[in-house]
């Protein structure tokens, strides 16, 4: 999550693979959506993967996104391998029966219920997608949305982390996570 504010994290660590969690926007505008893509294709990292949050309005059912570099990926529903990791990105408020079996990394927004969802004493996760994550067993959820619950957990051999680089505030405060997954590292906003 970082809503407008990605050009605030500066020095990001090297990493093979940069994941965003969605919620690059604000108020989900086409401008906003337009400046986070400028600032995430030049990053340096050699692939780029995002999936849209609940405040990214105008790409909630868009199903490509025209002209992007072949090494940035847009998992609206969706898969990808990179580096021998199978990546599946599920969009805000999708279906979790999309998620397919084999899948290395799943990258939602929204948090599964009950695992580094809580914010403002309420839980913020999605208890299909916690049923459907359980099943599937990915190697790791990565997921955003529950500002106040940065962090990673490893539950029944999965690992879930939150990686929201904003506070409640929408002031960045925190560092991307990095990850090593096969042959590939993987950091997270």
């Amino acid at each position: 999550d970082t809503h407008n504010r990605h050009r605030q994290l500066e020095n990001l660590p090297f990493a093979d693979v940069i994941v965003h969690c969605g919620d690059f926007t604000d108020m989900g505008t086409e401008d906003e959506v337009l400046d986070f893509l400028n600032w995430f294709i030049v990053l340096p990292h050699p692939h780029k993967i995002f999936v849209v949050g609940n405040h990214d309005l105008c790409l909630w059912e868009a199903e490509d996104i025209e002209d992007l570099p072949a090494n940035v990926h847009f998992l609206q529903d969706r898969g990808c391998e990179i580096e021998g990791v199978r990546f599946f990105g599920l969009a805000y408020n999708h279906s979790e029966a999309l998620i397919p079996y084999n899948v290395d990394v799943l990258v939602t927004h929204e948090p599964p219920a009950m695992i580094l969802d809580e914010g403002n004493n309420t839980h913020w996760g999605n208890a299909l997608l916690r049923n459907r994550v359980l099943e599937i067993k990915p190697r790791y959820h990565l997921f955003g949305h529950a500002h106040a619950s940065y962090g990673t957990e490893n539950r029944d051999g999965i690992i879930f982390s939150n990686g929201s680089s904003l506070d409640n505030s929408y002031t960045a405060v925190r560092k991307p996570k990095l990850f090593r997954c096969k042959y590939a590292s993987v950091i997270l906003l």
